[in-house]
């Protein structure tokens, strides 16, 4: 199959998570990315989160597909070998503080000079104008001021922050989506090429859309409510007789009254109390008390076998191994097993969008710090060996 995104060239000149993970994604599809790291150092990534035999798994699965080169870009022989990469790709992504990139020249303005076609995608914590432009941001700064963590925990509990990459990762995917809307415009309609800014707020809070609609229009602030959300009810995690959890949701009038037949209870299916949505949802925790009852007393297979049978949304709460035997996944291949010289082979999770005529695929799993230093710089710059050995003596690679 041909790959969506051959002939595109990315050079991935960012650290840690949003930004190369954009690279990521497009990488899977047939772009050639080439990885930019630090002499000697390389991506914090590296060394970031679980390892095994001081290989950082984060890493492995982060990188997969790019081709990685060390420069360093903070002096000049670095910033010029920087330039001459620029005139030959397609998209440089950065997630570099402004004021850093401005004092290297290396800043869009600076770089649309080389490359006037290029796409540059820029995410930074709060983006690239206003009073908290130049602040260092993660991940969790963003979870805390969208307003995610203002509104997930128990009533009684402190803000919750997830235990994953949530800000980073929806910032990726529109960051992702960003650029190839730049490419079209560039390639279909003639168009320049362009900046885009992201930030690691503005994904995860444009997600959040009920709390601005319910305080902009009504004046109430959202507060935290556990697993209920005040648009459906019953919506929560119920544990069963043999210690399991499932998950529900009423969100649709057909599906709650689904769940009352399900469990017996053909009298709230009458009863204008549970039937009416808007009154129902006024008695969410009546709700909740009857059918965490009712899931109480079977075991997750009979409550599951009854709710499928009845057609309730519901599923079961799966840990990471409940998740790689599930038929449904295994049968689409979410999880694939990816040779790697290093660890011998390692499960990642594939490409998400599935085509009709294409597919995404992972060929190899994250590089070692300049693996393909002598290929980029020897194929694509046309520097010769003693060159490339100098640049490295001089600690400019």
């Amino acid at each position: 199959m041909t790959t969506m995104l051959a002939g595109v060239r990315v050079l991935d000149l960012a650290t840690l998570a949003a930004a190369p993970l954009a690279a990521t994604y497009l990488g899977e599809f047939g772009a050639e990315v080439i990885k930019v790291e630090q002499p000697g150092v390389g991506d914090p990534i590296r060394t970031w989160g679980a390892q095994r035999d001081g290989v950082g798994l984060m890493w492995k699965s982060v990188s997969r597909n790019k081709k990685a080169i060390t420069l360093d870009m903070r002096g000049p022989d670095g910033q010029k070998l920087l330039r001459r990469l620029v005139e030959k790709v397609d998209v440089v992504v950065t997630n570099t503080r402004p004021q850093t990139l401005r004092r290297w020249g290396l800043d869009y303005p600076s770089l649309r000079e080389v490359n006037d076609r290029i796409v540059m995608l820029h995410i930074t914590g709060f983006g690239l104008t206003g009073p908290k432009s130049e602040r260092p941001g993660f991940g969790t700064l963003g979870e805390a001021m969208s307003g995610f963590a203002h509104i997930t925990g128990e009533a009684d509990g402190p803000p919750t922050l997830p235990p994953f990459m949530l800000a980073d990762g929806v910032a990726s995917l529109n960051a992702a989506y960003a650029v190839l809307m730049a490419l079209y415009h560039r390639d279909v309609h003639g168009g320049p090429g362009q900046l885009v800014d992201i930030n690691l707020v503005d994904p995860l809070s444009r997600l959040l859309e009920q709390t601005l609609l319910s305080y902009d229009q009504l004046g109430t602030v959202a507060r935290r409510a556990g697993n209920r959300w005040d648009i459906s009810a019953p919506r929560n995690t119920y544990r069963t007789a043999d210690g399991r959890w499932l998950a529900m949701s009423g969100s649709s009038p057909a599906l709650a009254l689904r769940v009352f037949r399900a469990i017996g209870r053909e009298d709230l299916v009458t009863d204008a109390e549970f039937a009416d949505p808007q009154r129902r949802l006024a008695r969410a925790r009546e709700v909740d008390d009857v059918v965490a009852d009712w899931v109480s007393k079977q075991t997750l297979a009979e409550a599951m076998s009854v709710f499928e049978a009845e057609q309730v949304a519901a599923a079961p709460v799966y840990d990471i191994e409940d998740l790689m035997r599930d038929d449904q996944l295994r049968h689409r291949e979410v999880f694939v097993p990816v040779a790697d010289d290093e660890l011998g082979a390692m499960t990642v999770q594939a490409p998400v969008p599935r085509f009709s005529g294409t597919r995404g695929r992972v060929d190899h799993l994250g590089p070692r710090l300049g693996e393909h230093n002598t290929e980029v710089y020897g194929e694509l710059l046309g520097l010769t060996a003693d060159e490339v050995a100098d640049l490295g003596h001089r600690g400019v690679l």
